[in-house]
């Protein structure tokens, strides 16, 4: 009991304390905290600029080894056939030919008329292997980066990356908006630049974060002034200075709670949950938006406690996750998919069903057998299901991750990226991995059609998902104006509230009972009408 009152004690000590402090005090710690995450913001969005350029400097590299491994060395017609073959398979290549002693092209795959200007410098018999340089044509702010390959007999390889690769622009929209962001070759050649902001010098009037690369002679910088990042706390300050009163209140509540709640309680509340079935499974519909057709859909945790309250899993995921429970609700929620919608599965062989991992799923392979065990005899089939591992949090070992996906494709279960342009992985992320899917997250869905930057973000995942043979599926969709842009853009698979929000099983089933309907009643019509012309 004495324990108890001095927790409750050193709580009221704390709130009488945490009242006192003078609301200047607050501020400065709101605004110290506010330019710490935006440096953090400004480090990401340059790491990310240097992924793109490297990935795609690497890309434009081994392709014009493998030509040179395979002695193309020429501009003959069978020669540019294999320069066409490459750019086809690499998305970050525009063109490839060879160039002669003095950088002017000898020939250009695809064919452009050659206007006799050198577009790299003199070749030197003490010259790199390697060349990188730029070439005026530019999108959106990014040059077009040109690498060449030294054939040894006064000719080079060359490949043009295409500027699209670099044009992304990463980063939260409080500092999109105010930021600028350089990518130089070496010090002086610029290759991107994005923003209008620039420093006038004085140490303390803007944000600046540097980071070159230990690949090539890359740097990038990023601007933003100070005052881009304290508008993220502008809302708290004002709450602060409301809330001084009320917060005595709050931490005096929170000591009385803990004083006389034991220390376990939680959790032994989360584990009889979990013992309770209590974490159930929701179904949101994924959709082919050109024909309205149901494809199959995402399973979702929720928490539905014992008075019918349902919790989202927002509110407890990342405990269960933090504390190890998550692989017990998981596994529970495979099992109910089984039972609640294992009949609609087995008799609907198309429709597939995405179950949610995390990264600590892939620090073993005890996730496989729970997959075997699990759907193995079950009436969905291995075919039917997709496993899905966001990438906004890093799986700490890629190269277990990979085989331990590569086990679960070997059973016929296809593996997806969730959040893909979110957070840390990029192209050669995508490719080690070997995912099956991807999914573009709402983030870029909401500006699509209204941001130029989102619409050319999602082209290029779909060119991506096409070159390496991966489908895709969009997320968050809630206007007509997304679909109809989707569909101009090649996306055919999507979800989001406009089709329909997650649900319980049995609605599920209602939903996808009545989509069957219509296309059986659809059906109907056209057969009717191909009678009808016979008849005629």
């Amino acid at each position: 009991m004495s324990q108890r009152y001095f927790i409750f004690f050193r709580a009221l000590a704390v709130a009488l304390v945490v009242a006192m402090v003078p609301l200047f005090a607050a501020n400065s710690i709101l605004n110290q905290y506010a330019l710490s995450i935006a440096e953090d913001e400004m480090s990401s969005m340059a790491e990310r600029y240097l992924e793109r350029a490297e990935s795609s400097i690497s890309t434009a590299v081994s392709a014009l080894q493998r030509l040179d491994r395979d002695d193309i060395q020429t501009c003959s017609l069978p020669d540019r056939k294999l320069f066409q073959r490459v750019i086809l398979g690499a998305g970050e290549i525009d063109a490839i030919g060879l160039v002669d002693r003095m950088g002017k092209r000898m020939c250009n795959v695809p064919d452009i008329e050659m206007n006799g200007e050198a577009i790299l410098p003199n070749l030197r018999p003490d010259g790199p292997l390697v060349g990188i340089g730029m070439l005026n044509r530019e999108f959106m702010g990014a040059r077009a980066a040109v690498v060449s390959w030294d054939l040894r007999d006064g000719t080079r390889l060359f490949a043009e990356i295409t500027p699209a690769v670099i044009a992304g622009d990463p980063g939260p929209a409080y500092l999109r908006g105010f930021r600028r962001a350089e990518l130089r070759l070496g010090k002086d050649i610029l290759w991107y630049e994005i923003g209008g902001y620039s420093s006038d010098g004085d140490g303390d009037s803007g944000l600046r974060v540097v980071l070159t690369s230990t690949q090539y002679p890359l740097e990038v910088s990023v601007f933003a002034p100070k005052s881009a990042a304290y508008q993220m706390v502008g809302d708290l300050k004002i709450v602060a200075a409301v809330a001084c009163a009320g917060l005595v209140l709050l931490l005096v509540a929170i000591g009385v709670w803990f004083s006389w709640r034991p220390e376990n309680e939680a959790h032994e509340d989360f584990i009889a949950a979990i013992r309770r079935g209590e974490f159930i499974p929701y179904y949101q519909p994924v959709v082919d938006i050109e024909t309205g057709q149901l494809k199959g859909c995402e399973v979702l945790m929720r928490w539905r406690r014992p008075n019918g309250v349902i919790v989202s899993p927002g509110q407890f995921m990342e405990y269960a996750e933090r504390n190890g429970y998550i692989f017990d609700m998981t596994r529970h929620l495979m099992r109910q998919t089984c039972i609640e919608v294992g009949k609609l599965y087995e008799e609907n062989p198309d429709y597939k069903i995405s179950i949610n991992l995390f990264a600590g799923h892939f620090k073993d392979r005890e996730v496989v057998q729970d997959l075997k065990s699990t759907y193995a005899d079950s009436s969905i089939s291995y075919q039917q299901i997709v496993v899905e591992v966001t990438e906004r949090y890093p799986l700490e070992d890629i190269d277990l991750a990979r085989k331990i996906m590569a086990e679960i494709q070997a059973l016929g279960i296809r593996v997806a990226l969730d959040d893909v342009g979110t957070g840390h992985g990029g192209m050669a992320y995508l490719q080690k991995l070997g995912v099956d899917i991807i999914k573009i997250d709402k983030m870029f869905i909401d500006s699509i059609g209204d941001d130029d930057s989102s619409t050319t973000i999602v082209d290029s995942m779909v060119e991506l998902a096409d070159n390496l043979g991966m489908g895709i599926i969009a997320e968050g969709i809630e206007k007509q104006e997304q679909v109809d842009r989707l569909i101009e853009l090649g996306v055919t698979a999507a979800q989001g509230y406009f089709f329909a929000e997650p649900m319980p099983a049995a609605q599920f089933i209602e939903y996808a009972e009545e989509l069957l309907a219509k296309e059986a009643e659809a059906n109907d019509v056209i057969i009717d009408d191909d009678d009808d012309e016979d008849a005629a």
